[in-house]
């Protein structure tokens, strides 16, 4: 059984200030017995000096999030920093909260320090290079069909929680998020995730760039400016973090990416707790090979269009 953190705050202590350095608990101590889940969630190391080495961060929706510096007594059990999520606290913390321990994901070795990094630079901009034509095309496409702006933005939520503006080529009409809640029956998918095969709101030349996945290209541009990987889970919108189970939250501890083991494993067809684990299995075992791996099996997915709408 993993570890879990017991936290007796005081009576008064404001949900809100979790997540601004605010106090959290009068002590905090480990409690190996505990199984319920709360509303925030810390790492195994906090101990008693969690109250007072938050670090706040900027909050997405109903979602912050708080940076711990673990004890050394943790950091001697391989225990590390963590980011401790918060999503719908009330005004006050319960007398008692326990908390399941979260070991968070750290970029170890050269690859994942430095290479990765470099590698997602060159290749964003070669692929950015190469494919100017098929981006200039596409553009032309879209203004032919309909009305509105050749790009979508929809913003997500990055590594950390932390949110940023999430570039595709439009594939709907103009307004289409206002009508998704018209639409919400419609649903093929479980979980948070809304997904229509044959959704109505998709044009004509939009059907052709999700199928093919022409429409991620400008994802590039995302993985130039230092939000997005080249590989690494997809980047979800707020509304779906907030319904996330504490061990989904793992998801945030790397970057995005335009490409990830869901890619090349059947994508939609696959439910959404078979997308967690694959996207946790990744963030398990990150390395050079791994990412080799998952993009020279990226072309081959997106010909076989399994999954894609």
């Amino acid at each position: 059984m993993e570890p879990e953190i017991l936290a007796s705050p005081t009576s008064d202590t404001p949900a809100d200030s979790i997540g601004r350095g605010g106090p959290i608990a009068s002590s905090v101590t480990l409690s190996p017995d505990s199984r319920s889940r709360s509303h925030a969630y810390l790492d195994a190391g906090l101990a008693a000096e969690a109250s007072r080495a938050a670090e706040s961060r900027t909050p997405v929706g109903a979602l912050g999030y708080q940076r711990v510096r673990s004890s050394g007594r943790a950091r001697a059990n391989g225990h590390s920093d963590a980011w401790a999520p918060r999503v719908r606290t009330p005004s006050t913390l319960p007398a008692v909260t326990a908390v399941p321990a979260h070991p968070v994901a750290v970029d170890t070795g050269l690859y994942l320090k430095f290479g990765k990094r470099v590698l997602d630079l060159l290749a964003a901009t070669v692929a950015l290079i190469l494919l100017a034509p098929v981006i200039a095309a596409i553009a032309i496409a879209i203004k032919l069909e309909s009305h509105g702006p050749i790009l979508y933005f929809s913003r997500r939520v990055g590594r950390n929680g932390r949110a940023f503006w999430f570039l595709k080529f439009r594939s709907m009409v103009v307004g289409a998020d206002r009508n998704r809640h018209h639409l919400s029956h419609l649903n093929e998918c479980d979980g948070p995730i809304f997904k229509i095969s044959r959704d109505p709101r998709v044009t004509r030349v939009g059907r052709f760039l999700r199928v093919t996945s022409l429409d991620e290209i400008p994802q590039f541009v995302n993985v130039l400016i230092g939000d997005m990987s080249l590989v690494g889970p997809r980047p979800p919108i707020p509304e779906e973090v907030e319904q996330y189970e504490p061990w989904q939250w793992r998801r945030l501890d790397v970057k995005p990416g335009i490409t990830c083991l869901w890619q090349i494993s059947g994508r939609s067809r696959l439910s959404f707790k078979e997308w967690m684990r694959l996207d946790l299995e990744y963030i398990k075992h990150r390395s050079l090979w791994l990412d080799l791996r998952i993009l020279l099996r990226t072309l081959p997915a997106v010909l076989s269009r399994e999954g894609a709408y």
